[in-house]
């Protein structure tokens, strides 16, 4: 039972911190930028905000996004966050399959716990995978931004990025280091005990002899 509860904790994290990372790609809420300050261009109504597609004004009486589709024009920032998170996005539907069919309550013909657990490693390295990618572009892009555009906050995108990249981890560490069940517990019959007299001799029930004495 424990082996089951830790497969199905690590594989709803992974479930959850997934869903995460395909909101912060999907979206382009990453960050917030400014020239001059954020208190001086919420006066100005000149903020801007960036993300992986698009890059939008924001004021009271206009909102107007450019679509980032110049790819030879684009700083290789975005371009690495965009591989790195489509890549997780893709991956996580088979990482996830993989888990699904290592839980104990999904019966494939013949197959035994060790082919069980190898398959609940690869989808955890899959998902392990996936949160690595992650953070390194939840990292990496406002970094970027930084050092091009000055000032910034972050925005909803960024932090349903790391959010989802923190579940995907735990989820994975947890199928990855707990996903072996429990040892068989030792069956009596073979069971053995010393004796002083006899050294060795197995507990088990007697055997029955064949051998029958012959009565006139």
């Amino acid at each position: 039972m424990s082996h089951s509860c830790r497969l199905l904790c690590g594989f709803l994290m992974s479930c959850i911190g997934w869903t995460g990372i395909i909101i912060a790609t999907s979206t382009n809420d990453w960050v917030v930028t400014c020239k001059y300050g954020m208190h001086t261009c919420r006066k100005m109504d000149e903020l801007e905000t960036k993300g992986l597609w698009t890059e939008c004004v924001i004021s009271t009486a206009l909102y107007h996004c450019l679509s980032l589709n110049q790819i030879l024009d684009i700083p290789a920032y975005i371009q690495t966050s965009r591989a790195l998170m489509v890549s997780s996005s893709l991956l996580g539907l088979p990482a996830l399959a993989l888990v699904l069919l290592a839980m104990p309550c999904v019966k494939l013909s013949q197959e035994t716990e060790g082919t069980k657990h190898r398959r609940a490693v690869l989808g955890g390295l899959l998902i392990l995978f996936i949160s690595l990618c992650g953070m390194v572009s939840t990292v990496w892009f406002p970094i970027g931004v930084l050092h091009e555009d000055g000032l910034m906050s972050f925005g909803f995108s960024l932090y349903a990025g790391w959010v989802g990249s923190a579940f995907c981890f735990f989820g994975s560490s947890v199928m990855i280091c707990c996903s072996r069940a429990d040892g068989p517990s030792q069956n009596p019959e073979n069971r053995y005990y010393y004796s002083k007299h006899s050294g060795v001799t197995n507990s088990g029930p007697p055997i029955n002899s064949h051998a029958k004495s012959a009565h006139v």
